[in-house]
Order: C-alpha cells, then structure tokens, then sequence
C-alpha cells in the first residue's frame, strides 16, 4: 500500500503492526518540519496511541507551547507528536485546536478505536473501504486496489454526477464502495464491534455578519491574511509560491514579499494562445516585487500526459485545468518543495462571473412573464440561427429563470445538464439513474447554508462542492505527484471564518463588481492594472486544441469499438458532439474532455 504512494512521501516509509495483528498503519513521508528521524511514521505517543498523518499543522509550536506548561513532553519538534499529544488531552475535540490541512488516522490501544478525521476545506484527502471484515484507507485509491478485500467495479451512479459536474463528489469516488471523507468530518471505528460513526465538526457560518466601515473591514483581511502567510512559511526546505498574475496569486506573493528577507521563488506556467496566457500579468507582478521568477509555455503536445494524469487523479475528473496545474508543479518542484498558492480567493469573495450573472437573474426574475412572453423566443431563434457558445448560453440562461434559485445556478454551471445527459445515455443506462438527479448534490447545500442571503447561498455551496472535489482535489494530486507541497492561505479556516462574517454587498458590489472588498484592500500593495484586469482563470485552450491539432485524437478514442461496446453511450450522440465542436462555434471542449478523461478511465482501471 505504500509502495503505490511513494509519490507522495519519497523521503521515509514506515510501517506500524498492532501486537494482535488487528491493526496495520502504514506511512509515506515527504520530509518538511524536523527532517531528523524524530519524525518518522507511524509515531506513537505515551505507548497508547499511533498515528499515520499527511499535512501540516501550523499552530503546533503554540499548541506544544501550552501543553508543555501543562506537564506534556516531547520527543521530537514536529507537529505529528503534537496532535498525539491534543488528542490524548483532548479526545475528538482535539480537532478543534488545530490549524492546518491534515488527513489522519490514530489507532487508540486502550479505547481499541481508530479516530480518523480530514481538515475543515477538504486539502488533504482521505478514502477508505469498509465492509463487515476490515476497514481500509489511505490518501489515494490506488493503495487500497492493492488489497484482494476489495473488488473492483465501477459505480455509474458516481459517473452520473461527474457528467455533470466535471468531478466525483463526495463521499463517491468512481468505485464502488470506495468513499472519501467528507470535508470537516470526522471517523470512528469500535475495531472489535467493527462499528463506525461519521460525524462533521466544522461549519463555516454566514449568518454571524459583522457592521464594520470599509476601512475597518480592509484592515482585518490584510492582517488575518498576513498571519495566515506567515504561519505557512514556515519549512525547512525551500519555498516559493504560484503566480498566474491574477488578485488571489499577486496578493500571495505581495505580501510573502513583506515577510520574506530573500526574494520570493515564483513560478507561471502560460500558453501560445495569447487569449489564455495570463504569463504578461504574472510577469508585471513578478518584476515590481522583484521575485526570482520562472515559467513554462504549454504545447498542445502536452496532451500525451492524459494517460497518465488520469491514472494519477484515480477518479473520473475532467478539471482541464489539471493539464497545466501538473506542468507548473512539476516545474515548481525543481526548485522548491512547498509552494503557496492563491486557492479560496474567489469562494470567499465572490470572484466567478456566475455570481454577477445569478444576481443579474435575480433582478430579472421580477420581469419573468416577459421572459415567456419575448426573451425566451427571441434566445431560442437566435440560437438556432447563430450557433454559437454565446447564444446558445443565452438560450439557457432565459430557459431558467422559471426555475428557483439553487437550480437555476446548477443548471448554469453545470457540463452535462439533465437534457444533455438523456441524449448522452443509451436506454439502458438512463434506466439505471431515472432516478438520480444530480442536481440535488448542489442544490442541497443551498437549503443547508443558514442564511437567506442567495450570494453566500451560493458560496457556501461552491465551497462544500466545487472548492474541495475539484479544486483542491486538482492541486492535491498533481502536486504531491511531483512529492511538492501545497498550501492555502486564503484557505486558513480563521481567514475563511472572517471572510464569511463580511456582508456579501461588500463582496460583489452592485452587479459585476467582483471581490470589491479584498480589492480595496489590496489597492496600494498591488498594482491597479492587476486590481481592475478582467479575470481569465486558469484553463488549457481545448476548444482550439480540439479544432486543430487534437481533432482526431479526440476522435479516434470516442469513436473507437472499444469506447462504444461500454454500453454506457448512444454513439450518435457521441459524434454530435463532436461534429459540432469542429464545424460550428458552439464549444463542447469540455464535454469533449469529460468523455475522453472518463474513457482513459475506464482503459486504466478496468480494461
């Protein structure tokens, strides 16, 4: 089982077998705090507890601090022995002292249990297998399919909610009996009775708003930011940070630059399509806080990586955004072994274009019988006579605003929408999952937000969903791929607790005014040309790649005899899909990519 996630700790493997044979930790390590032997894994405490535990803690010197006066000691100087340490004062509430991103398992000898708990945003992962006999887990499938426990098959109930959403929600993971701990959850195994509870600790609330000037407000981001930078630079191994020119990344690096007394290691990764390379950004920001900056061009050659990025992801995930996020670690880690990154900016402040768009549909609600009556018709005629992504968009938007508000959303941001899916699926395969619908993975959230505010409505969801099985699943897997570490400040759960108690008319200010408030207050650390640039986000060119030099690759495995006999698709919509990606303006790029990652897929772990 360690053996399969090397990648993910080169530096130190250790193994921890129970006396009663009951119980195997297993560990990888990737070498960041104490890198003495001090920190090996598994690592027991006050010979009651073990514990396997991927991440960082970044507290753990406060912590041990107040432990120490209360008569703990320690044997080494990392955090591991640290959480040992909670968890023995403190039990499960232990979870509630820690900072960090962590993913861990505590085998308890006296309690005869196994407490198994994932951080607060879901940056560290964590999958596990149970049945009646055994319980196995790990941060990646791939060392549970080592085990002959478990028996593979894939779950189309999990691909049903791909299609749509472009990667595996919660607790899914594409295989059947497999699941990932949800975010800010918690497990705990009675090992002799084999009976387990799965509990949430955490959840960030946007009710609790706080009435503050603006200044005050720009005040609280800078300096929760700051020490939330801070507190992740600490490592005894070289570090740097992500830079794609854009608020999140430029605010990073800004005020790493403040903190640092060496010029901060950047690294940007761009493409020849000018239109998608945000590399001229990043190259300003660089130069005016004077980095050590480098970057990569990428080629649509790039694309004989998929094989193997969809064996690294392991789930079906169609994020084509994993493309460059894997070339920019892997040249990161050529020079550092953590890097800082600008993730949770935009859930935290309202930085997607579909929050202006929802908000402008809110106020077009209002005037929804002349939506019916002209709107509706006149998008549908133009849609047909310009086919083209715009109109065809515009189409959908007026379609939905019959509908409330969470499906109005889904349907917007979603890849396969119902309609789109029952043209996709052959009769049998809509026979299995009538019954499913996957909008409600994201609906659900709405009603669960505690808050009747629709803009935080929305980035709570985005924030339980989105946020941790794409976005944080993205930069997981492709950086530890590469054994390089990532870590969010905009992610730090105090940070995150502020940002929700902010009114969310600071946050997007009037309707296209985006992260008005952490623009604010960034105005004067950064400069303007980077506050007030259009977002581009971060995304490979495949709707050109997909009409050049990648047509026929697409192709040739869509329509190929082996895709076809999976009985999942009708073919004929298969090639519609592609036929008007190539011959019209209509993108179906990432429609395109989401079968052709879920068919590499299928060859790397079932064929």
């Amino acid at each position: 089982m360690t053996d399969a996630i090397a990648h993910r700790g080169p530096d130190d493997a250790g193994v921890y077998i129970s006396p009663d044979q009951k119980v195997g930790l297993g560990h990888r390590r990737l070498s960041i705090i104490d890198l003495s032997a001090q920190g090996h894994q598994p690592m027991s405490f006050a010979n009651k507890y073990w514990i396997t535990f991927n991440g960082e803690i970044y507290n753990f010197q406060e912590k041990r601090r107040e432990l120490e006066k209360e008569g703990y000691a320690f044997q080494s100087k990392t955090d591991t022995e640290v959480i040992l340490a909670l968890y023995d004062k403190y039990g499960v509430d232990c979870l509630q002292h820690l900072r960090g991103m962590f993913a861990f398992a505590i085998y308890d000898k006296e309690k005869q249990q196994l407490f198994c708990a994932r951080d607060r945003a879901g940056k560290k992962p964590f999958k596990y297998y149970h049945d009646s006999s055994v319980f196995i887990f790990a941060s990646e499938l791939k060392a549970i399919l080592t085990q002959t426990e478990y028996k593979k098959e894939p779950d189309y109930l999990a691909i049903h909610h791909y299609l749509t959403l472009q990667y595996t929600p919660a607790p899914l993971t594409g295989f059947k009996g497999i699941k990932k701990l949800e975010p800010a959850h918690y497990l705990l195994l009675d090992i002799p009775s084999g009976h387990m509870i799965n509990k949430p600790y955490w959840q960030l609330d946007f009710s609790d708003k706080l009435s503050l000037s603006e200044v005050e407000w720009q005040r609280r981001i800078i300096a929760k930011l700051s020490e939330a930078i801070r507190l992740r630079m600490v490592a005894e191994v070289p570090l740097g940070a992500f830079l794609s020119g854009g608020v999140d990344s430029s605010a990073i690096v800004a005020l790493m630059s403040t903190l640092s007394p060496t010029p901060v290691k950047t690294f940007s990764i761009g493409f020849k399509e000018k239109s998608y390379s945000e590399l001229p950004y990043a190259k300003e920001v660089a130069q005016h806080f004077k980095t050590d900056h480098t970057e990569l061009i990428v080629e649509p050659q790039a694309i004989d990586l998929l094989p193997q990025l969809v064996r690294q992801y392991e789930e079906p995930y169609a994020d084509s955004s994993a493309l460059p996020t894997y070339l920019v670690s892997e040249l990161t880690k050529k020079h550092v072994t953590v890097a800082l990154s600008g993730d949770g900016g935009d859930e935290n402040f309202a930085g997607y274009g579909r929050y202006s768009i929802q908000k402008f549909a809110l106020l077009y609600e209002k005037l929804r019988p002349l939506n019916q009556a002209l709107a509706l018709p006149a998008t549908r005629a133009m849609a047909r006579v310009y086919p083209s992504t715009f109109f065809t968009r515009a189409n959908q938007f007026a379609a939905t605003l019959a509908q409330d508000y969470p499906h109005r959303y889904v349907n917007y941001v979603c890849y396969f929408n119902n309609e789109a899916k029952h043209q996709l699926y052959n009769r049998a395969m809509r026979e299995r999952l009538k019954e499913q619908d996957s909008y409600n993975i994201i609906v659900n959230q709405f009603s669960q937000a505690r808050t009747a505010d629709k803009l935080d409505q929305a980035l709570y969801a985005d924030i339980k969903t989105i946020l941790a099985d794409d976005f944080l699943t993205k930069w997981d897997i492709a950086a530890m791929s590469v054994s390089l570490e990532v870590r969010s400040p905009f992610l730090d759960h105090e940070f995150m607790e502020l940002a929700a108690k902010i009114p969310s008319r600071l946050k997007l200010k009037g309707s296209n005014n985006r992260k008005y408030i952490l623009k604010q207050a960034l105005r004067g650390l950064l400069p303007d040309r980077v506050l007030d640039r259009p977002k581009m986000g971060f995304q490979a060119p495949i709707d050109l790649w997909f009409r050049g030099e990648l047509t026929s690759y697409a192709q040739g495995i869509l329509t190929s005899p082996q895709a076809q006999n999976r009985g999942l698709f009708n073919p004929s919509a298969v090639a519609r899909i592609l036929h008007t990606h190539e011959q019209t303006r209509i993108n179906e790029s990432t429609r395109i990519w989401a079968l052709l990652t879920l068919e590499l897929w299928f060859r790397e772990y079932f064929d």
